[in-house]
């Protein structure tokens, strides 16, 4: 849960993630990506979190989280880091990783 930035202070940001998340991440390696995608809604920003096992390139910030079962690179776009990040899977037939913000889908960016 805790992750230290080079020239920054420790940091902790809880994960908070269902049994079934968690299977998820470590039967895909045990390391999952979140990063902050903004976008428009109405006349207003907003961003929501996308989450993959798989890494999203090279042009991301990731700050290192760990609990005991897994790892949580987290992408922030720029902003101070949530208080939490809420993991849970979706889908039957095509199951599919979801991170939200302090419990949030969207925020106000």
């Amino acid at each position: 849960m805790t992750g230290p930035r080079p020239g920054r202070t420790l940091t902790v940001v809880r994960i908070e993630a269902t049994p079934g998340a968690i299977e998820y991440v470590r039967s895909r390696g045990g390391v999952l990506y979140v990063w902050v995608v903004t976008m428009e809604y109405g006349y207003h920003p907003v961003f929501v979190l996308e989450a993959s096992t798989d890494p999203p390139g090279p042009e991301r910030d990731f700050q290192r989280f760990e609990r005991e079962d897994i790892v949580l690179l987290l992408d922030c776009g720029g902003r101070d880091l949530p208080e939490s990040v809420h993991l849970d899977v979706s889908g039957v037939i095509r199951k599919r990783i979801r991170a939200a913000w302090n419990g949030n889908t969207f925020t106000p960016g």
